[in-house]
């Protein structure tokens, strides 16, 4: 079953954990997160597959390594902080969280088996840290980003299952889903031309992309759609297709090393709408970049933006 239609599935399992007690019943629930045979009142021992594997824990990991920055910050968010032993150097939210020099790009498998973990969390396989951890026989879940809200939500559910903390991530998902819907019913639907920079090299997020689903969920049009074929979510696009594409509204990050001064001074943006009517926005990196708790404050920056391009020029 594809990841993005396992969010119904995954919420019934979610229920069912809560309430299943002693009964010998298996959930009916998707090959992500599913209740073996004979679980007791917390939902345990559960099966977890993902692309790292499948795996049978038997009780809630308390030494849980997390080398994703959104999954860090779905942890904290569901409760399961207090099992979070050590996370990447790049995971900076929440505040509390345990951040070490452990790297998702490069991981040192032998730094972070160090820290003892019962279940380490990624967003890729980078130096086949899979196969590694396996060979350990160490429990790896491989969470990987969104391709739009919805999965999102069931990327959620996963943790919230393999943590044991089901009822907590129900309502943090239904807490969420109610705020992003009412950001998303307070902005305006404007079919306004938009491109989001995440870096100087014009990787740009598409439609096809939790970042981008932001957009296309207002009415924009993302320019950034036609040259992602591979839909991708990430296409990395041209000075010359984005000044022939003319965006109305450029969205850039508050980490860049540039500014909305450093965009309209490039070479032949001077006509593009955006730049000539001042519509360069810059977002915090983070709440951009994540998928997460944090997704109702992107929409609001997004749509606070959206009326001032529409808006005539003083």
């Amino acid at each position: 079953m594809p990841r993005t239609r396992l969010l119904a599935a995954l919420l019934v399992a979610l229920t069912f954990v809560a309430a299943c007690g002693d009964d010998d019943d298996t959930a009916d629930g998707p090959p992500t997160a599913e209740t073996t045979p004979g679980a007791g009142s917390s939902g345990f021992p559960v099966t977890i597959e993902s692309e790292g594997g499948t795996w049978t824990l038997a009780s809630p990991p308390q030494r849980v390594v997390s080398l994703s920055p959104t999954a860090t910050e779905i942890l904290f968010a569901i409760g399961a902080g207090d099992q979070v032993v050590a996370v990447d150097a790049l995971s900076s939210y929440p505040p509390e969280a345990p951040v070490t020099e452990l790297s998702g790009y490069d991981p040192n498998i032998e730094a972070l088996t160090a820290y003892e973990p019962d279940l380490v969390v990624i967003a890729n396989d980078a130096n086949d840290l899979v196969a590694g951890l396996t060979a350990l026989d160490v429990p790896v879940l491989v969470s990987t980003a969104p391709g739009d809200i919805e999965s999102g939500y069931a990327e959620m559910a996963e943790l919230g299952v393999a943590t044991g903390r089901a009822d907590e991530t129900a309502e943090v998902i239904a807490s969420m889903r109610a705020e992003v819907d009412a950001a998303l019913a307070a902005a305006p639907d404007v079919s306004v031309r938009v491109y989001h920079e995440l870096d100087e090299t014009y990787f740009s997020a598409s439609s096809f992309g939790f970042i981008g689903a932001v957009y296309a969920a207002m009415g924009a049009e993302n320019i950034a759609d036609d040259a992602d074929a591979d839909r991708t979510g990430f296409p990395q696009l041209t000075e010359e297709y984005i000044v022939e594409a003319d965006p109305e509204l450029i969205v850039i990050t508050d980490a860049a090393s540039y500014g909305a001064a450093d965009v309209a001074a490039r070479p032949g943006w001077q006509e593009v709408t955006a730049v000539r009517e001042g519509k360069v926005v810059a977002v915090d990196a983070d709440i951009a970049s994540r998928w997460g708790p944090r997704l109702p404050q992107f929409i609001t920056a997004v749509a606070d933006a959206l009326p001032s391009v529409t808006a005539p020029t003083s």
